[in-house]
């Protein structure tokens, strides 16, 4: 039987926007070049510490990254999204990702196309590429979501544009004009398109 070898992710916020997210417990392989690392680190098992994975603050909201793309081979990125109550992002569109959300906790109220989907705790949604979409935590409390896009790439958008969150049980501060800037300059670049609050 073949040793299994597992990459502890635990990185911060500043060596994620950098790229540099990957902490392994053992070497996948010496030599080779970096195309046989990437590979070998694609192909370990993965275990996230609670509480260690980057963070960042978005609109009323805290994203943890959870596994990338760079440790996908670009397959999904997968984060836990905390939204504070009246949080989320305006409308937008992802030409390039699918999304789904699963609902750990609360309530989120979701507009997709025309509809509305309120979605609580042990609820899914799937929201395809090419549609209009936002969501708000509508309930009174945090509501909590694993965040699944497909295939990688977002999260660059999130490193590049949120704010690390280096205190994790505060409060989220409101977007800034910095932040909205660098929201408009990036969004093209990932094939987003942010569109005004409806």
């Amino acid at each position: 039987m073949t040793p299994q070898t597992v990459a502890v992710l635990d990185h911060s916020p500043a060596e994620t926007a950098r790229g540099d997210s990957q902490q392994t417990t053992q070497q996948a392989g010496a030599g080779g070049g970096k195309a046989k690392t990437d590979v070998a680190r694609q192909n370990l098992a993965r275990y996230v510490p609670a509480g260690t994975g980057p963070a960042y603050w978005g609109p009323g909201n805290q994203l943890t990254f959870l596994i990338t793309g760079k440790e996908t081979g670009g397959a999904f990125f997968l984060a836990e999204m905390s939204v504070e109550p009246g949080g989320g992002p305006p409308p937008h569109i992802h030409h390039r990702e699918d999304e789904s959300f699963h609902i750990l906790e609360g309530t989120l109220t979701i507009q997709v196309g025309g509809n509305t989907i309120t979605a609580s705790a042990g609820d899914f949604a799937f929201l395809p590429r090419g549609i209009v979409h936002s969501f708000k935590n509508t309930g009174d409390g945090c509501a909590k979501a694993l965040v699944l896009t497909t295939p990688a790439g977002l999260e660059n958008y999130f490193a590049e544009v949120f704010e690390p969150a280096a205190d994790r049980d505060a409060a989220p501060p409101p977007p800034s004009k910095a932040m909205m800037a660098r929201a408009m300059a990036a969004a093209p670049r990932y094939d987003l398109e942010l569109l005004p609050p409806a």
